[in-house]
């Protein structure tokens, strides 16, 4: 499918979006991109063509790529007066890169079917690093014959690439790796605490436990974030918090108890009372710190 270039549309190119763009534009694919935010220079330099609005790109593209925060502006990407919706003809692929309410999913993907178009949910995981290096895990909702037509351009951004299931399966999975997430972020930090408030050097504890059963990617990644106070974001707080939301609006609907799911929620929200909501989400030590009335760092009595 990638012998010859697409003609690909993508949506929303922030953090994310705008470095997943520039595989694709690197790998010889004709664009056609459209953001809401300030067209990000290495995007507004290439050979991209800017498009007006999402209904613009989707005129223009056999596979238009959403890239944006959250569930209402992926409902207004799409069938907004000036949305995808209205560009769209039969046989044209809408991929769904945003991490999204998987019962709004359904209701997207059948509109869109009804459109004679395919439909996938593929949120990813990864981070601005895994956006930058083109290793994203990326999780795939939809039907199997679209997803192998679609699958090389997910390699383009993406290492692991899973179809997970049929539409909203995607995100389901998403909301599950975003409680994981959080939740080891929580782990990582009361560790890194509570070895430097003992009064041990929380560096050198965390390369300990990175040779032993606790090693993991949030522990080397956001674990190096905590020690160091590097809180620019690659993930916002904001968007985590939207992604717990809705986790735990899912799990009510379900009759489902996710308690470790809502306390982590609860220090992200600490976070954003304290003006944290743009930290990344690694900051959310900051309320475990506040707690403890003591920062790692710091020197212990």
């Amino acid at each position: 499918m990638t012998s010859q270039p697409l003609k690909i549309g993508f949506i929303g190119l922030g953090i994310m979006g705008a470095p997943m763009a520039n595989h694709l534009i690197n790998a010889g694919h004709q664009l056609f991109v459209y953001t809401l935010g300030k067209m990000p220079d290495a995007i507004a330099s290439s050979r991209a063509t800017q498009c007006v609005s999402a209904r613009g790109v989707a005129e223009r593209a056999e596979i238009i790529i959403l890239m944006v925060p959250d569930t209402p502006d992926v409902e207004a990407a799409l069938f907004s007066e000036k949305g995808i919706s209205g560009g769209l003809g039969a046989g044209k692929v809408v991929v769904d890169m945003s991490s999204i309410s998987p019962i709004a999913t359904k209701t997207f993907a059948q509109k869109i079917n009804a459109l004679g178009c395919d439909y996938l949910d593929a949120p990813v995981s990864g981070g601005e690093v895994g956006a930058k290096n083109a290793t994203l895990s990326i999780m795939v909702g939809g039907p199997e014959d679209t997803f192998e037509r679609i699958k090389p351009v997910f390699e383009l951004m993406g290492k692991n690439i899973t179809l997970v299931g049929g539409n909203g399966d995607g995100q389901t999975a998403k909301v599950a790796n975003q409680i994981i997430v959080a939740l080891n972020i929580e782990a990582v930090a009361e560790a890194l605490l509570f070895a430097a408030r003992a009064g041990a050097d929380p560096a050198r504890v965390r390369q300990a436990l990175m040779g032993g059963f606790a090693a993991s990617k949030i522990l080397e990644v956001h674990g190096e974030r905590m020690v160091k106070r590097t809180f620019e974001p690659g993930f916002r707080i904001e968007l985590h918090q939207k992604d717990l939301n809705l986790a735990l609006s899912s799990a009510r609907a379900l009759g489902v108890s996710l308690p470790n799911t809502a306390m982590a929620q609860e220090l992200f929200n600490s976070c954003a009372a304290h003006g944290g909501k743009a930290w990344d989400h690694s900051a959310m030590v900051r309320a475990l710190e506040k707690m403890a009335n003591f920062e790692i760092g710091q020197k212990a009595d």
